[in-house]
């Protein structure tokens, strides 16, 4: 990578999710660190499997919700995050949040989402009033988290093929849509093209020093590539119920992609 001026220094946050700390996800995750620690950044991790995170959304999540109280999560979070009473586990990983210049989220994809340890990182984490709410600016371009940028770095068992755009499994864009378009971009996270390793059950020594070339490449340019072109909920292109106007999309467009920007 290339080392960055000081005012090119950035803080990553890196989440990764696998139980095997010799796996190829850790080994990627490791080769992250390194190489933006080297070029300058500061970067911190949560290895969710390392640190036990627990997964579920439950009322010990809110220490000051009485047990005898029906436990409405949308209301309790929001106000326990209002209030700075969540529980310490919840408000660490949100202040690292706040704290990040970029996110890059590591992990497996496990039947065509994230392993369930993450989710529950993204469940517990994203609380109502931190993450969205009437205390922080809109969804899809104005959210909480305006002005960080967000990178998947996924591990796939099948071919790139099985992937594409008449592939079995569907295209890799839209599988990856509700971590892209619904978390990232929901909370104001600009979303890069994800780095992804296919066939990484049949991963070579060779293929992976060119993954890692390739990855390094990518990690370079993490504050200079451009992002997936969402369109912004504000910037004129959905109506009062947020749906895209008539006619907005370029001609032949469908699906997902109506929700890109065109280019030019």
């Amino acid at each position: 990578m290339t080392e960055a001026t000081p005012e090119q220094r950035k803080k990553i946050l890196i989440v990764t999710a696998h139980p095997e700390p010799r796996s190829l996800n850790a080994a990627l995750a490791a080769f992250a660190v390194e190489e933006l620690r080297a070029a300058g950044h500061e970067v911190q991790v949560s290895d969710l499997n390392a640190m036990k995170w627990k997964a579920a959304v439950d009322a010990d999540d809110f220490p000051d919700h009485a047990l005898d109280r029906r436990l409405d999560v949308l209301a309790v979070s929001g106000q326990a995050t209002l209030a700075g009473r969540l529980s310490p586990d919840i408000a660490a990983e949100q202040d690292k949040l706040r704290w990040s210049d970029a996110v890059i989220l590591q992990f497996p994809m496990w039947w065509f989402s994230v392993p369930a340890i993450l989710k529950g990182w993204i469940d517990r984490v994203f609380t109502y009033e931190f993450a969205h709410g009437p205390a922080v600016p809109p969804p899809y371009g104005e959210g909480a988290l305006t002005g960080r940028r967000a990178l998947v770095s996924v591990t796939i068992g099948a071919r790139e093929p099985a992937f594409s755009d008449r592939g079995i499994h569907g295209r890799l864009a839209d599988v990856l849509y509700p971590i892209q378009h619904g978390l990232f971009w929901f909370t104001g996270m600009v979303p890069l093209e994800p780095f992804t390793v296919y066939d990484a059950l049949n991963v070579s020594q060779e293929r992976f020093a060119a993954a890692k070339r390739e990855y390094g490449r990518r990690l370079d340019r993490l504050f200079t590539d451009e992002p997936v072109a969402y369109r912004s909920l504000g910037g004129g292109d959905y109506g009062r119920d947020m749906r895209l106007l008539p006619g907005v999309e370029s001609p032949g467009t469908s699906g997902l992609d109506i929700h890109l920007r065109p280019h030019g």
